[in-house]
């Protein structure tokens, strides 16, 4: 593939040219296939690989399809063996009205044929509509069920990142899959029925038919794997343009779209990176023309030299006048099921190359799934204890987190502050089970995390976060989101409503907890961050509420969108849900909000800097009470 030009506004927007490596796509079990024969040695393991998912999804209609297109392989022998009669009838002695009595059998033998063949293909129709919608959302459910499976840490993996960006193809591709087996298996058996009829016509005539589409598949194959190769190089490209289109349509980037002028600025980008892609849409398809060319010409040729093997027999009386008529309609109609059966498979080669991605992730995601089992939580556990953590992300040179301790007391509030890198998000995700740690222990009671069934350790966590997802579903949903398989009637929702203050921000909605709140869809309705957090906050209460196991809530800078009254109060209500069963992790820049908590812990680099009460921190001197006496000073009067 030709390296093409790198925009300027590529340069400019993104450093340099967004395109992906190949060599990053290749894997021990599939590398992409770049000649003909190793192509088709690899597409029976892809294609059983969509057969299997349509045998899961409905195997009568797949047996019903193959059934259908054997039938009509069988139909269309029988089909040309009616034409020879019919050519022997016309050309053999007798009067007009004698030969036109012996055709007659041939006639009735072809319609009949032609009947059964036009009933069969219907039913095949009928059965792969049936299966193709079945296979995509198989394939898709696969999909999304794997990618919401595997580790935290796989998420945040570039490489596996990219792996699902292009494997989303896979599941429409294996949907298209059943369309082209079935038109490759009725070509297929078409030409075998045909290559039968014209070995016993004369056996030269088998391989000269080949010939004539051998260089049609050739020519299509090469094309398919040029046009995979470009879409896998150039789908960040794609991804880059997509993503300044919805810049300049989304609600959250419209002011300064239109203040600072960032609109005409961003589309003659996209203009000019637009510009790129038709250069390489040009190259191909200039590529393709060329080589549509050649094996254009190159199956002309093979057409001639078998019309000429044709006369040559006939003049030399090794072929009678009769079976050359019948070999001329069945070298057309076997050239035409050839080329046809190449198309198909190019086809099937094609879709298999994406079927392939959906298959490598599949295995990779399996690989990377957050293993199921391990022992039960305890029930009760006095405390929640780090020791000695470490991690460091595999893209980074130091440890994001460097033997870390802390203890987490049931019952208790707990802050961790620290500026920003300091590795406080990190821990968050080890003390949640998100991520495990390459050094140190997560202990609940006496059990090491290692060894618990993660899903339970989830179970016993709840997570406020400043950047909570806001599900565009109704209200309601957005609060019972918190734990969904706990069914609840509006009523039941009420008490975490009251506990969050979130009220009148209910009642303001039109159609209050039925409310859909996603204003992409018509009649919806869209809040504020401070009503967002609100509403976050009555999630984490329910959620805390259906649980009477020992937990962990952590409280990740929950009060950034609020007012200074909302903020006190938000706090007073984290402190509330302290319970005798319940730890209460608090992360926070807002120093006026860990001053109460019963213990503090200080990062720095990844490393605990210092611990304490508040009081203790203060007095020590150290980083907290640099922080704390920072924040206070914004407040205080002015040359007080």
């Amino acid at each position: 593939m030709a390296e093409p030009q790198v925009s300027d506004a590529e340069q400019e927007l993104f450093g340099g040219p967004l395109r992906y490596d190949m060599g990053w796509s290749q894997h021990e079990h599939a590398a992409l296939d770049l000649t003909l024969l190793s192509a088709l040695r690899s597409m029976p393991r892809l294609v059983g690989a969509t057969l299997r998912i349509a045998w899961h999804a409905d195997r009568r209609a797949l047996l019903a399809v193959a059934v259908s297109e054997i039938g009509q392989g069988v139909a269309a022998a029988v089909g040309l063996l009616a034409v020879n009669a019919v050519m022997h009838a016309l050309l053999g002695a007798g009067t007009p009205v004698e030969r036109l009595h012996a055709l007659l059998p041939g006639v009735l033998a072809g319609a009949g044929a032609a009947v059964v063949n036009s009933a069969l293909a219907g039913w095949s129709t009928s059965r792969a509509g049936r299966l193709e919608p079945l296979v995509e959302r198989i394939a898709t459910t696969q999909y999304l069920a794997a990618a919401a499976s595997v580790e935290l840490e796989a998420i945040e993996d570039p490489q596996f990142r990219r792996l699902i960006d292009v494997a989303q193809y896979g599941a429409a591709s294996a949907s298209r899959m059943i369309g082209a087996c079935v038109a490759a298996l009725n070509g297929t058996i078409s030409l075998v029925s045909t290559a039968g009829v014209l070995t016993i016509l004369h056996p030269l005539l088998l391989p000269m038919l080949i010939l004539i589409a051998a260089p049609r598949g050739w020519g299509a194959m090469r094309v398919a794997q040029e046009r995979y190769v470009s879409a896998m190089s150039w789908i960040e490209h794609v991804r880059a343009s997509r993503l300044i289109g919805n810049l300049l349509t989304e609600r959250t980037a419209a002011q300064e779209v239109r203040i600072h002028a960032v609109g005409r600025f961003l589309l003659s980008r996209y203009e000019r990176m637009a510009e790129s892609a038709e250069a390489e849409q040009e190259r191909l398809a200039a590529s393709k023309a060329v080589t549509e060319w050649v094996a254009a010409a190159l199956s002309g040729v093979a057409m001639a030299a078998t019309y000429g093997a044709m006369f040559w027999l006939t003049v030399s009386g090794h072929m009678s006048l009769a079976v050359a008529g019948t070999a001329v309609i069945a070298v057309r109609s076997g050239s035409a099921s050839l080329g046809a059966l190449v198309m198909q498979l190019n086809t099937l080669h094609e879709e298999s190359l994406y079927v392939r991605d959906h298959s490598r992730f599949l295995a990779e995601a399996k690989r990377r799934t957050i293993p199921g089992g391990g022992d039960p939580v305890p029930l009760r556990v006095r405390e929640v204890v780090l020791a000695d953590v470490t991690y460091r992300y595999p893209d980074r040179d130091f440890p994001a987190l460097d033997g870390v301790s802390l203890t987490l007391p049931m019952g208790s509030v707990t802050a961790v502050v620290g500026e920003n890198g300091s590795g406080k998000s990190t821990l968050m995700k080890v003390l949640s089970g998100l991520l495990l740690p390459q050094g140190g222990s997560v202990l609940w009671g006496d059990a090491d995390v290692a060894s618990l069934d993660r899903s339970e350790v989830f179970d016993r966590v709840s997570l406020l976060t400043q950047d909570f997802q806001r599900w565009p579903v109704t209200a309601a949903l957005n609060i019972r989101i918190g734990r969904p398989s706990h069914e609840a009637a509006p009523g039941d929702l009420q008490p975490s409503i009251d506990y969050a203050g979130a009220g009148p921000v209910i009642e303001k909605l039109p159609d209050g907890l039925r409310s859909l709140l996603a204003l992409m869809f018509r009649g919806a309705s869209e809040l504020s961050g401070g009503e967002w957090q609100k509403v976050g906050l009555a999630r984490t209460h329910w959620r805390s509420s259906t649980s009477q196991a020992d937990s962990v809530l952590i409280v990740d800078e929950p009060t950034s969108a609020l007012d200074p009254e909302a903020e006190i109060a938000a706090f007073d209500r984290i402190r509330r849900l302290t319970a005798p069963h319940r730890a209460v992790v608090l992360v926070t820049h807002r120093m006026s909000g860990v001053r109460h908590a019963d213990r503090i812990y200080v990062l720095h680099h990844g490393r605990l800097a210092e611990h304490g009460s508040h009081d203790e921190l203060v007095a020590a001197q150290g980083r907290y009470a640099a922080m704390f006496a920072a924040q206070a000073a914004q407040y205080a009067p002015a040359g007080g």
